[in-house]
Parts: structure tokens; C-alpha cells; sequence
């Protein structure tokens, strides 16, 4: 879906200054203990699945939404992994700045065929643990924290 409606509306009078903006990224295992990545359109780079949630929207349904929406895997959310917020802003090629609240949330796909099922993946599909493609650090922190069973992560404050 891109840049919500929302969004795109408070940056018709805000412009590119800094945003603090939500982010709910999904780490979907399957059965099998693989996990559900998407090459993204925009980088051409492997990522975790995630997305923006709506006004009003609750971070696990936000999971699951944007599961489907960008994959058409039918997910349910289990957990909270962690909370993080960007260690620095990201400028935008069109110049809007933006930094993210994450809330990642582990699930389990219960139904749907991995797809690519809207413009902002490439390819999308399910890898074991041990051979993931390259990911930034970003993904590989939050999937390690999925496969645990400590409690919700979050940077300790200073």
C-alpha cells in the first residue's frame, strides 16, 4: 500500500520535517520454523514484514493486516518481542524525514500461500533460521528475539 492516506495528508501541511511515526514490524514462523521475509520494491533488500498501523489501529492487528496485505499469508499474533525506537531519523528519496516507534510482534501463519500480493515486495518467501538471506540488522535482531522465550525487549534507558 506505500504511505498511508494518513500520513500523506499531515505531510501536505507538515512537509519533510521530522516525523515520530509507528511502526509494527511481524516475525511470522510457519510449522516448519521458518520464517516469512519480503524482498522489498523500494531497496531491492530482504526484510521482516511490517507497516504502519492505522488511526486507532492496534499494533497486533497491524501485524496481521500488513502480513496479509504484502504476502496473503493469514497470520495470528502470539507476542510482543520488543519496543525500539530508531536510533536515527530516515530521509526518504523524496525528502520527507521520519523516525520509528517499532512494536515487533512475533506470529504463526495459519493459512494463505506466500505471494507477492501488493506493490511494495518483490518476492516474499520462507526461510529457515540458518539460511536466511542477507538481512540488515534491523530483521536479524528481531527474528533472534522471536525464537526466544525472554520477556519483551527494550533499550534500557540511559
Amino acid at each position: 500500500m506505500g504511505t498511508p492516506d494518513f500520513i500523506q495528508r499531515i505531510r501536505a501541511t507538515a512537509g519533510h520535517q521530522l516525523m515520530l511515526l509507528p511502526g509494527v514490524s511481524a516475525i511470522v514462523f510457519d510449522d516448519e520454523g521458518r520464517v516469512l521475509l519480503g524482498r522489498r520494491a523500494d531497496t531491492g533488500e530482504w526484510s521482516v514484514i511490517g507497516g504502519i498501523p492505522e488511526p486507532g489501529e492496534q499494533p497486533a492487528t497491524t501485524a496481521v493486516r500488513e502480513v496479509f496485505e504484502e504476502t496473503g499469508v493469514e497470520c495470528v499474533a502470539e507476542r510482543v518481542v520488543l519496543v525500539q525506537a530508531a536510533h536515527r531519523p530516515i530521509t526518504y528519496p523524496n525528502g520527507d524525514v521520519c523516525q520509528f516507534m517499532d512494536i515487533t510482534i512475533r506470529c504463526r501463519a495459519v493459512g494463505g500461500d506466500a505471494r507477492v500480493n501488493d506493490e511494495e515486495s518483490l518476492e516474499v518467501g520462507w526461510f529457515s533460521v540458518d539460511a536466511l538471506p542477507a538481512l540488515e540488522e534491523f530483521g536479524l535482531f528481531r527474528i533472534k528475539q522471536a525464537l526466544t522465550d525472554a520477556p519483551t525487549w527494550f533499550d534500557p534507558a540511559p
